[in-house]
């Protein structure tokens, strides 16, 4: 597995579970938050239980996508475009770009817990999902455990077992005279249970060393994403931060949090 596909396998996970569109945003004031999660309160000592099961409630709608919360179809999740760099670092140095990416499974997502501490303004997060299936264009070009890798093709991909802790740092800020929250930092930790990956015409369509780097590639998917770890996490949380700021920009902190 190429570490920009194990990228996108975990954002697959964390755009259908935080609120985050990756499409043009299409946004509507015909109905608000109240009407569309469960209302927690922050006074509420079981506000832990509260959001986990408001997300819970969700459920059924994530397949067709929520607009009202930014979040996208997730049946399958379509992603325009990622582009994954990574420098001279270690054994991996590649730049790879991939398009019309479409991803099966995510909403799926098993909220195993959710804790809130409201005076620190932080957020824990814990999910597993399943399954992954991932299809998208792909271009790359680089060094992965030193052997070159260079092509432009169909990606595909399959993903179990994936597990994320993810830890949200806010604060709140003041838009129009309203109260909001807002993201300031995103550190996330993650695990997955196993990846297979096939990348087709590399090598400009030799098909005999396309299909030595495939399995090369599948044999050490675990080495080659722990090279990519540290950029994954940092793409993935400026990306949490970007667009979860959208929704939480948009309500004011007392229509999805009253008091």
């Amino acid at each position: 597995m190429t570490s920009s596909n194990f990228n996108l396998c975990f954002l697959a996970l964390v755009l259908c579970m935080t609120n985050i569109r990756s499409e043009t945003d299409v946004y509507t004031q015909s109905r608000k938050p109240h009407n569309i999660l469960r209302t927690c309160h922050r006074s509420d000592p079981n506000l832990n239980d509260c959001i986990k099961g408001a997300i819970e409630d969700l459920r059924p709608q994530l397949a067709r996508g929520i607009p009202e919360l930014f979040i996208p179809s997730c049946e399958p999740l379509y992603i325009p475009e990622i582009v994954m760099n990574q420098g001279n670092k270690g054994s991996v140095s590649v730049q790879s770009i991939y398009r019309d990416i479409r991803v099966y499974g995510p909403s799926q997502f098993i909220l195993k817990n959710v804790k809130v501490d409201l005076e620190k303004e932080r957020i824990r997060i814990k999910v597993w999902l399943p399954f992954l299936h991932m299809t998208a264009n792909y271009t790359i070009e680089g060094r992965i455990l030193m052997l070159p890798i260079s092509g432009a093709g169909l990606s595909e991909g399959n993903y179990t077992n994936i597990e994320a802790n993810v830890l949200v740092q806010c604060n709140t800020i003041q838009i129009g005279g309203k109260k909001h929250f807002n993201v300031q930092d995103v550190a996330i930790d993650f695990q997955i249970g196993h990846a297979s990956i096939y990348l087709s015409d590399l090598f400009e369509g030799d098909r005999e060393l396309g299909e030595a780097m495939n399995t090369f590639l599948n044999d050490n998917w675990r080495h080659v994403a722990q090279e990519f770890k540290p950029i994954l996490e940092e793409t993935i949380g400026d990306l949490f931060k970007k667009f979860a700021n959208k929704l939480y920009h948009t309500y004011p902190l007392d229509e999805l949090l009253p008091i």
